[in-house]
């Protein structure tokens, strides 16, 4: 789980990596002579949209709040307060940014949920279920900005567009592979376990680690079915909370198009949408820890027109608001606790009691 020595250790190369990268990227301004154009772009920015920019994001994590809420609100044995849920979002923020593909969040945030007085069972209920919704809301999104701005991507990049298409398709199989699992849990761990014996005939891995794979296989594949059946009996609140998603995320690719407004560049907002929604496919596509080199190269090809000269200033700003900043922001988050003894249910039960009276 996230808490262990081991997973402290890789949380602290992962932070030497982007410490690095980010050190890297400002050699290559010095180098290539635009680091003057850099400052001259960061000094001429306005501020003030900077700022909206920030509160998207912040409007980003209170959706992220709330979609966790509509999933407890109404079961009055949950004993999840506020609190506890913006820890749950902040600690999803933290170890999401600083693990390769996220992996390290849903851990984190389940260990998170078990400390507020939910079993293991109900906490994984309830993450898995949240996942798999906010997966399938980034597959949603795409393919709702992709139907308008087709013919746009298709005449402004061509067949490299092609690229955006396989990582929306490849969003695709990964929802529909996590339902598989989890409507299908004894086929899909059945091929799990034929998949990891043939790759041991091969001897491509060894008997200590076919054991632990095996052991993932067998267990993790039907707890996570039992977790989302068990999340996903309320139909209407999982709708619910697929909107509240589909808005969250609305906040989050809107960054860009802000940070275009900051650097007085004028741009389509739709169109800046979908960008934004095919720059997180690739970026989540990495396996590097904060999708690195996907964010910087997906953000020069899809918005390295519409900024110009102020390209590189323009991709710190958006990086330090979507990414840096939300990462040292989510530190002190994790600490939060409910300790008045108030679930959300109970909350809202209080508020039904005094508009009654």
């Amino acid at each position: 789980m996230a808490g262990s020595g081991t997973d402290t250790r890789s949380l602290g190369r992962n932070v030497v990596f982007l410490v690095v990268v980010a050190l890297v990227y400002m050699l290559y301004l010095v180098f290539s002579g635009q680091m003057g154009e850099f400052v001259s772009s960061l000094a001429a920015a306005n501020y003030g949209w900077v700022g909206v920019a920030m509160l998207c994001y912040v409007a980003y994590y209170l959706l992220g709040v709330t979609a966790y809420a509509v999933a407890v609100v109404g079961d009055p044995k949950s004993p999840l307060g506020l609190l506890d849920l913006m820890s749950v979002e902040g600690t999803g923020v933290f170890f999401s940014n600083l693990t390769p593909n996220g992996t390290g969040g849903a851990p984190a945030q389940i260990l998170r949920l078990t400390r507020s007085g939910l079993s293991v069972g109900s906490a994984g209920a309830l993450q898995y279920t949240r996942f798999i919704i906010y997966e399938a809301g980034e597959g949603v999104f795409a393919a709702l900005m992709l139907i308008p701005r087709l013919g746009y991507f298709m005449d402004t990049y061509g067949n490299v567009f092609l690229v955006g298409a396989l990582l929306f398709g490849a969003k695709v199989v990964e929802v529909i592979s996590l339902l598989l699992v989890c409507l299908l849990p004894r086929q899909v761990s059945a091929v799990g376990r034929w998949g990891l014996r043939l790759v041991r005939r091969l001897r491509w891995i060894g008997d200590d680690r076919y054991k632990r794979w095996n052991k993932v296989v067998t267990e993790q594949i039907y707890e996570f079915s039992n977790g989302f059946k068990a999340g996903a009996r309320n139909v209407g609140l999982m709708m619910l909370t697929m909107l509240v998603t589909l808005a969250q995320l609305g906040f989050l690719y809107a960054l860009p198009w802000v940070v275009l407004q900051a650097f007085g560049k004028q741009a389509d907002f739709l169109t800046c949408w979908a960008c934004g929604a095919i720059l997180e496919l690739l970026t989540s596509a990495i396996p590097l820890p904060g999708g690195t080199l996907g964010a910087e190269g997906g953000f020069a090809f899809l918005f390295g027109s519409m900024f110009g000269s102020a390209l590189s200033a323009g991709y710190v700003v958006w990086r330090m608001v979507e990414y840096v900043l939300p990462v040292l922001a989510s530190v002190p988050l994790m600490g939060l606790r409910t300790r008045s003894g108030l679930s959300i249910n109970a909350r809202l039960r209080r508020i039904r009691a005094r508009r009654r009276r």
